[in-house]
Order: C-alpha cells, then structure tokens, then sequence
C-alpha cells in the first residue's frame, strides 16, 4: 500500500495554482483598468477654466438705438462633451458680465445663455445663445466668445 505525499499527488500538485502567477494578473488586470481611468472625459476634476463674457443690448427705441453693457447677474450654462442637451453646470455674470467655470478636464464643452428671442415668429420668448469652447491642454484658460443678450 502506497502511502500518499503529504502535499497531494503529482497531479494535484501541478494543478495548485501559483502566487506569483496570480499576482501578475491581478497586476495586469488593475493597470488596464488604470489606464482606462487616465482618459477622462469633459468635466469636474481638472485644472482649467472657461471665462468669458455676456454683454447685454438695451434697446430703447427698438430697432435703431440701444446701449451695450455687461450683462449682471445673468445665468450662464455648460454642457461638458457633445451629447446631450441637460446643462452640467451653472454660474452667474459679475458686475460686468463675466463669468468662469473652474476646475475643467480637457475637452469639448458647450457654453450658452438665454435671451429675449426677436424674431417674427417667437417674439416675447426666449431662445438660447450656444457657443461651443474645446479645453486642449491642462492648466490652461480659454476664452469663450463674447455673447450678447437682447433687452427690450
């Protein structure tokens, strides 16, 4: 009668998994997973900022006279990336009209503001001026394009 090897049989022996292999996978697998999370997408967690400014038209005789000023306290939106149409993020205007969103990651970002629509056809509404900003670099500040509201 054979007596059996304290530590299994050949078979099972070579069928025991090793640490060091399991090791190498699950270092593997958390710097895929890494990696994954180093491309981050438009939005909080950044180091740049989107400032801008929002002048308002006062027209006092409409069409033909008006004043330009900044634009106080006036709501300003951000949508980070391309998709979707719910805002993200909002600020208000400064004394003069400017604003800043802070704390950005690279990428693309749409900026807009509500204002007194004057067409024909919409006249007494509101619409949305959308101005589309791209972040190419950290640590960076980029100015997005003046816009200009219509006050009647």
């Amino acid at each position: 009668m054979a007596i059996p090897h304290p530590t299994g049989s050949a078979a099972s022996r070579s069928s025991m998994s090793n640490p060091i292999i399991h090791f190498r996978t699950l270092f593997f697998l958390c710097s895929i997973l890494f990696l994954q999370a180093c491309e981050k997408d438009p939005g909080e967690g950044g180091n740049s900022v989107i400032k801008g400014t929002i002048l308002e038209r006062n027209y006092t005789t409409f069409p033909s006279r008006y004043t330009e000023t900044g634009a106080k306290d006036v709501d300003v939106y951000i949508i980070y990336g391309n998709e979707g149409n719910a805002f993200d993020d909002r600020t208000r205007t400064s004394f003069d009209g400017s604003y800043k969103f802070e704390t950005l990651k690279k990428g693309d970002y749409r900026v807009f503001v509500y204002t007194e629509d004057t067409s024909a056809t919409n006249f007494g509404n509101t619409i949305e001026i959308i101005q589309k900003v791209e972040i190419t670099k950290n640590r960076s500040e980029v100015a997005a394009p003046v816009m200009t509201t219509i006050r009647l």
